[in-house]
């Protein structure tokens, strides 16, 4: 006996050890055959495909789950057999004591008799509260377990189903592309140990997902499960009568076999009682559940695999539309598809955002030559973020690559300051720029930033103190006028303006009129214009007016200054001269009235 034992073991172990590598390989060529149509697919096409990976992984990780097994390791958990021969005991009184003698002994003749008790007993057991929550937690039980295995199965089409993803987007978009958008797909196949097991009851999920394909695969699961115990109590009723019936069909003969006289006045509910609580009717409740089971998960695979593909697309939508523009030059351009092969994951946010900056201002012709010039790639993997800032807020990068010319480490000095939004990088040197940063003031520093290049680099002969407190003490309209003033003016006069200035800021008001200040630049002079407006003397002073008067008679003075410096003396002048005419006037006309009036007489 023992040796034919072994015998048949080691027939069973050959036969599995050549069925094993079939099946894997049909998978294999299954798989590869799919794989290697991914590369020319279209889109509905490449969801087909991925679908099919998908469902057949599926199907052949579901062919070895003996739900009869699972079935029978959750009655036993459930101890579901005692629940049903409580609820028989109930049932059978209830109907005995609800139906006459004589309807009792007319069992026990006629087969409809005998039916109709059997049905009212099996209904009120499979019916009721009791069992129907036995079952349902069987269901769930078996279906935690399925869920387990189809987590496990959507991950094992992870990999071809992947493959087919990186195939399809490689020849397209490149490695970098596919290798990303594959790394999120491989996210939604798969199982974290820390979410724990899966949990299929009819009131909850297994394994809370965000949807991915395995949380999708599972929904799928859980939801036909959660209708099991109400869907399934109809087929166990009917194949629970059907063994009663064949039973309780003998009638009288049967009966006098199997019970004594007495016994008769019970009909055949006595048969009916054992019958329901005979191993064999369990097990034929079992096989009905573990049927029941396995006819409603292998009816949803193809769902399952077409979730499973919807979420892979959905996946390559998402980041499609994330990195739009990029992909849209890496379909079209292949130097452009080389470089992005070269980009870093964590660089290709910087990418997409250099690549909309260039598209706005010098269009797709602008990446290609920023391409070739390299400072696409400077922008996308070497450009810190300070300048970057400065090209996504000015809308333009090469406004932020200038800056980063010229500023270099103080790039993020010039950020704070918002020198950027005042002038630009094309008017300063590092030198000069490293001046205005030296007067450590973010009020000053806009407003000489804001000052024309020439007025600006003659302001920075004054110490940054100096310089600081003069830009503090006057508007942005003062400086610039100094600055006019500044650019025009020779070497000696503009020290002094600068400081005089610098000293006491409002002496420029001095100098601020129009008029004021063409006459000081056209003066042949500067150095004594500059002085003879910038005199504190206020009021009438003679011998300064007599000197001012000197050095415009001299030429050396605008005579027009004379107007806003001596306005009192010009006056009493100018009346002294209406004085000096009208007496000349007198003097020179009196005379010839007098001949006048002569000859008249």
């Amino acid at each position: 006996m023992a040796r034919i034992f072994r015998s048949v073991v080691s027939s069973l172990v050959a036969v599995s050890m050549m069925v094993t590598p079939v099946l894997n390989a049909a998978a294999q060529n299954v798989t590869r055959a799919n794989i290697e149509a991914c590369k020319s697919l279209d889109e509905e096409s490449f969801r087909k495909a991925i679908a099919q990976i998908t469902t057949y992984s599926l199907e052949t990780s579901l062919q070895t789950v003996d739900y009869k097994a699972l079935v029978d390791d959750e009655w036993r958990k459930g101890d579901v057999g005692n629940i049903i021969d409580a609820r028989v005991d109930i049932a059978t009184k209830d109907v005995r004591e609800e139906t006459s003698w004589g309807s009792l002994l007319k069992s026990l003749a006629y087969r409809e008799e005998a039916q109709k008790l059997a049905t009212e007993v099996a209904e009120r057991v499979y019916r009721s509260e009791v069992v129907t929550k036995a079952i349902s937690a069987l269901a769930s039980g078996v279906g935690e377990e399925v869920g387990k295995r189809i987590e496990y199965a959507a991950q094992d089409a992870a990999r071809p189903a992947l493959q087919c993803l990186q195939a399809y987007l490689g020849p397209r978009y490149g490695t970098t592309v596919s290798s990303l958008v594959r790394e999120d797909a491989r996210k939604d196949f798969a199982v974290s140990s820390e979410e724990g097991g899966a949990t299929v009851t009819p009131g909850s999920i297994l394994r809370q997902t965000s949807g991915g394909a395995t949380g999708v695969a599972i929904l799928v699961v859980r939801r036909q499960l959660a209708n099991l115990a109400r869907s399934v109590g109809q087929r166990i009723v009917g194949s629970v009568l059907a063994r009663l019936v064949s039973v309780v069909a003998g009638g009288v003969g049967l009966v006098l076999i199997a019970k004594d006289i007495w016994d008769f006045r019970h009909g055949v509910m006595p048969i009916i009682e054992t019958e329901m609580k005979s191993e064999e009717t369990k097990e034929k409740v079992r096989e009905v559940l573990a049927e029941t089971i396995a006819d409603q998960i292998k009816s949803h695979v193809k769902e399952i695999g077409q979730s499973s593909a919807d979420r892979v697309v959905k996946v390559w939508h998402e980041f499609r539309r994330a990195h739009l523009k990029a992909l849209q030059l890496a379909d079209s351009n292949t130097e452009f598809r080389s470089f992005l092969d070269t980009i870093a994951a964590d660089h290709l946010g910087r990418l997409d955002e250099v690549v909309a900056l260039i598209l706005a201002k010098e269009g797709q012709a602008g990446v290609v030559k920023r391409l070739d010039d390299g400072t696409l790639d400077e922008a996308v993997n070497r450009l810190p973020d300070a300048p970057m800032q400065i090209a996504r807020a000015t809308r333009s990068l090469e406004t932020g690559l200038k800056w980063y010319a010229v500023a270099g480490d103080n790039t993020a000095a010039v950020l704070e300051h918002g020198i950027y939004r005042e002038t630009g990088p094309e008017r300063f040197t590092p030198h000069t720029l490293n001046e205005l940063l030296q007067l450590d003031d973010r009020v000053a520093i806009l407003r000489v930033a804001a000052l024309p290049t020439d007025a600006r680099e003659i302001l920075f002969d004054l110490e940054p103190a100096s310089l600081k407190n003069l830009a503090r003490s006057l508007t942005r309209d003062e400086l610039e006028q100094l600055s006019a003033y500044l650019t025009g003016l020779q070497q000696a006069p503009r020290e002094q303006v600068l400081k005089t200035v610098a000293e006491s800021p409002g002496k420029l008001k001095l100098l601020a009129k129009a008029r004021v200040r063409q006459a000081v630049l056209a003066s042949s002079d500067q150095s004594a214009a500059v002085e003879m407006m910038l005199r504190g003397d206020n009021g009438f002073h003679p011998a300064t007016a007599v000197k001012d008067f000197q050095m415009v008679i001299d030429g050396r003075v605008s005579p027009i200054l004379l107007i806003d410096k001596h306005p009192i003396s010009l006056a009493a002048l100018a009346f002294a001269l209406l004085i000096l005419l009208f007496v000349l006037r007198r003097l020179f006309s009196a005379p010839r009235r007098r001949e006048t009036e002569q000859a008249g007489v």
